[in-house]
């Protein structure tokens, strides 16, 4: 039998694994219909005019599948005794520091108004012990099923680290620091984005297209959000673009990145906007409209990233 310390109690991770499969949630109920209000929220705070979630036929959002099953400040009364245990468990051993790390959702059925929400939630993996720059930990990944009646409308796969912080002392710390400027985040990649990481490695900026109507979509997203199509292929963009938005960070500061920097919010000559890293001027010299030219940045051995040079003289 494999155990795990941390300075508190013994874990066994076949203990841990145990937890497997065991509900996170039952019965849930969401604690409003699918309503057209909510809907216009979110196209609203998301920048998001497609027509589909307007009129008589109007759907959801699919992105807002996790929304419909939120409890509001008065938080979750259906989570199962099992998921609080084996948070219990891992506050004992000290893990007691919590961060969320992904989440991944698939789309079976759209949600319209007036569908009644209801949902059920497994702990679907608890991870090996895990030393990442925050600390030693597990991850916990649950999976909620969100159902209309005893049809399945998508899953929601939500991962957590439980970790205890790493103690560094300034010794160490300059080593890590040294370290970690050789590497970044890693992007999760997945079937839904794969294709565009692929391309990137090509240095092919790729966007996708709706073979049913055509409107082009980034980032990549498994239905078209104008007309729900399913069937898409891709155009290569030409690299050409503006600044729509942009914010240069400051605090706080991440071992991989040299603040300041800046982040743009770029506006492809196809349409679509990406979000990407703006260099080849002062952070402070980054203006809404001015110009840009995609490059590929190589980070590290393994890692290429698009980002977008400002071109000479380009200030708006």
């Amino acid at each position: 039998m494999s155990t795990v310390t941390s300075g508190h109690e013994v874990l066994s991770y076949e203990g841990l694994k145990a937890f497997e499969g065991l509900a996170a949630a039952q019965g849930g109920e969401g604690r409003d219909l699918v309503n057209a209000p909510m809907i216009r929220h979110w196209c609203e705070a998301m920048g998001d005019r497609s027509t589909a979630y307007e009129g008589p036929d109007a759907i959801a959002p699919p992105t807002m599948l996790q929304a419909w099953t939120m409890p509001g400040l008065s938080g979750y009364a259906d989570r199962s005794g099992p998921y609080d245990d084996l948070l219990r468990l891992l506050d004992g051993a000290g893990y007691t520091s919590v961060v969320a790390t992904d989440c991944e959702q698939e789309y079976l059925r759209p949600l319209r108004p007036g569908d009644a929400i209801t949902y059920d939630a497994v702990i679907e993996s608890v991870s090996p012990l895990k030393t990442t720059k925050l600390g030693t930990g597990h991850f916990v990944t649950t999976r909620m099923d969100v159902r209309v009646g005893e049809e399945i409308a998508g899953t929601h796969r939500f991962r957590i680290l439980k970790y205890a912080p790493a103690g560094r002392s300034p010794d160490s710390q300059k080593g890590d620091k040294a370290a970690a400027k050789k590497t970044r985040p890693r992007p999760v990649v997945n079937r839904d984005n794969a294709g565009f990481w692929d391309g990137v490695t090509h240095h092919r900026l790729l966007i996708q297209r709706c073979r049913g109507c055509e409107t082009l979509r980034f980032p990549w997203l498994p239905g078209c959000n104008a007309c729900g199509g399913q069937e898409w292929d891709t155009v290569e963009a030409s690299g050409e673009g503006t600044v729509f938005s942009y914010v240069v960070m400051h605090h706080p500061p991440f071992p991989a990145f040299d603040p300041p920097y800046a982040v743009g919010l770029i506006e492809l000559a196809e349409g679509v906007r990406i979000v990407s890293n703006v260099i080849g001027v002062p952070p402070d010299k980054v203006r809404i409209g001015m110009p840009v030219r995609l490059e590929f940045l190589r980070v590290d051995e393994e890692l290429e990233l698009p980002v977008f040079r400002a071109l000479e003289g380009g200030e708006a």
